[in-house]
């Protein structure tokens, strides 16, 4: 039950990646305005993540997780509105849906780790993240399909129409977003009936506590790792997101695929579905391996490559950047579950504050933007670059300690 949810948020997380690049040629958009799209998707988590550990440790994960689903299903109905009006309208509908997903990582990603025994919940939640993966790949094929396959015109054409003709091209091709995310809105809704009357296990600790929050806050950030792994949750969210945000528009580039957004969609699949490969390889590895070594190794990995991608061009360049999909896939569980770790009935507080960090996939996108806009878009690549550094520090330190104990 707990996985589906994982599959959804990945598939309506990467669905973004399509939206990017259709919202910011029907509205002619710059990159740093494009990246808005990530900055109120990715924002919600910072200002909904805190308030939702306190809704979660009052009500509990179960109930948790169905308000997440309701206000998810909420934010994807008001698509419909929005593609009839402006880019504004997107940017509040796309705030709304990430606040009921931060509502549902809040209740999951916990969930999991304590579902089972401490010293493999790496390993269990890299296992749901596998389907959370598996919802990133599927995405950018069917937004291809059903969002990117209509005939789109260039900023420069679409500048040259009259103001009238303007307006009905972006309500036209607004319109594509429509029934999808309709769709959606269904899915979660019989999502959210099926959790409110399923039987799930309860978790006792999410109930325990009788701290007040703010010295409940205190006791959680005085946990060291905690803090580290908020840290490293920012930079790798940040470092994905803003590698996929601009995957469609780096695959168009002349120098390396020169493709249309339709079929760079397709190849967008590629990144989120190594992933997917990687994820059900580390549930196997890390149940041998440590989690900060893997964890280092893997970030070591996409530095290479993300500077392979900066100074190669071609094919040697476009599959550079996918494969860094590959080495993501361990990052997130293993950030998230390390920083968790024993922290009992902070636990759910914790998750709150790691949740609120997701808001990295908000910051870090608009400052690539900016970059790719002032000095271009391959350069640009050295701002995920810089963060999986941070990363491979971590699992450095990490695997360091885990040896001394």
């Amino acid at each position: 039950m707990v996985t589906i949810l994982f599959f959804m948020w990945g598939f309506l997380t990467s669905l973004n990646d399509v939206l990017i690049p259709h919202l910011k040629s029907i509205y002619t958009l710059s990159y740093v305005q494009a990246t808005l799209v990530q900055f109120c998707f990715f924002g919600a988590y910072f200002i909904v993540s805190l308030p939702a550990g306190m809704l979660i440790k009052k009500i509990g994960y179960q109930h948790g997780a169905v308000t997440g689903l309701v206000i998810a299903a909420t934010g994807c109905a008001m698509f419909y509105p929005a593609s009839m009006g402006s880019y504004a309208l997107f940017l509040l509908a796309f705030f709304v849906l990430a606040s009921g997903i931060t509502i549902l990582q809040v209740a999951a990603n916990p969930y999991v780790t304590v579902l089972g025994e401490a010293k493999t919940a790496s390993s269990r939640l890299t296992l749901t993240q596998a389907f959370n993966s598996l919802g990133t790949t599927v995405a950018p094929i069917l937004g291809g399909i059903l969002i990117l396959s209509g005939a789109a015109l260039t900023a420069v054409e679409i500048n040259q129409l009259p103001a009238a003709e303007q307006v009905t091209y972006r309500a036209s091709a607004g319109a594509a977003v429509q029934m999808p995310y309709l769709m959606l809105a269904g899915a979660l809704l019989l999502l959210a009936v099926l959790f409110a009357f399923a039987r799930l296990p309860k978790i006792r600790h999410a109930e325990e506590s009788n701290t007040n929050v703010s010295s409940t806050r205190t006791s959680v950030l005085s946990h060291g790792h905690l803090l580290m792994g908020a840290i490293g949750i920012f930079l790798y969210v940040g470092g994905e997101v803003s590698i996929g945000s601009f995957l469609i528009n780096f695959l168009g580039e002349a120098d390396v695929g020169a493709l249309p957004p339709a079929v760079a969609a397709h190849y967008v699949s590629f990144y989120w579905g190594g992933a997917m490969l990687g994820r059900f390889i580390g549930f196997a590895v890390m149940r041998k391996v440590s989690p900060g070594k893997t964890l280092a190794f893997n970030s070591a990995a996409a530095i290479i490559l993300i500077l392979t991608a900066i100074y190669s061009h071609g094919t040697l360049a476009m599959w550079a950047i996918l494969a860094v999909g590959l080495c993501n896939s361990i990052m997130f569980p293993t950030i998230f579950s390390m920083a968790l770790n024993k922290l009992g009935p902070l636990t759910g507080q914790g998750s709150g504050i790691l949740c609120m960090a997701i808001v990295g996939g908000a910051l870090v996108p608009f400052l690539q933007g900016y970059l790719a806009d002032s000095i271009g878009l391959h350069v640009s690549f050295y701002v995920p670059a810089a963060c999986y550094t941070f990363i491979l520090y971590f699992g450095i330190r990490y695997a360091s300690m885990y040896a001394n104990k």
